[in-house]
């Protein structure tokens, strides 16, 4: 699902925020990206859902070679991409029915497939009866809430999350989490960015740990506890 070999990342002409960085997440697999605040969790994502390309080395995803794809291919293969941003990015004016529903409508779906799939998710992640109301009326779980179910609903292959439950207390990170890990059960590869070692020491899932944007040697997320 995705493989990194020797990837290198600079922006404009500041040094390197990634170096020499190499991994493999297979398809189906779950695992966490963990570092301290400025370790290069955010610019590795990027160049995962191809908001980025390297400076030098190789980025494999979805079985494409993302340095010879043409950038005509690339929205094709973002679509296949669900992402859950640190600040939500959710539209304001609209409803979280109409969020959730946004990347149907951008492919063209059918109204009665929206209605019936937005309905059914935003029930099973506990916001059936707030599914008319905007994001600003709704508290930051809600909302992250709204956007995980956003990034799902297009039955996406990989699910890429940038501190997911930056903004939520315990107990709403847990759940979260558990959310991922249901979405994970059912075929979908997911890669989680988060600083919350406490957090990634509850779960039994594979840790990838950037220091200094270099990728560390692995172990698992309850020995790393």
């Amino acid at each position: 699902m995705i493989r990194f070999d020797n990837v290198g990342m600079r922006y404009g002409d500041g040094p390197e925020v990634l170096h020499d960085v190499t991994f493999e997440l297979e398809s189906g697999g779950f695992a966490f990206l963990t570092g301290p605040s400025g370790a290069g969790k955010s610019t590795l994502l990027k160049l995962v859902y191809l908001a980025e390309r390297p400076t030098r080395g190789l980025v494999h995803l979805l079985g494409h070679d993302i340095a010879t794809t043409p950038r005509r291919r690339l929205p094709e293969l973002r679509r296949r991409i669900g992402v859950v941003f640190q600040d939500f990015r959710l539209v304001d004016h609209l409803s979280a029915f109409d969020n959730v529903a946004l990347p149907l409508r951008v492919a063209g779906a059918p109204e009665t497939r929206i209605r019936e799939e937005v309905t059914e998710l935003l029930h099973w992640v506990g916001l059936g009866d707030h599914m008319d109301a905007r994001p600003p009326a709704l508290s930051g779980g809600q909302q992250q809430r709204i956007a995980i179910a956003r990034a799902v609903i297009a039955r996406p292959k990989l699910i890429v999350a940038d501190e997911p439950t930056g903004n939520v207390d315990d107990k709403m990170a847990f759940r979260l989490m558990r959310l991922f890990e249901e979405l994970n059960r059912h075929g979908t590869t997911v890669l989680v960015a988060t600083h919350n070692d406490a957090l990634v020491a509850r779960f039994g899932h594979r840790r990838l740990r950037l220091e200094a944007g270099e990728l560390m040697p692995e172990r698992s997320a309850r020995q790393s506890a």
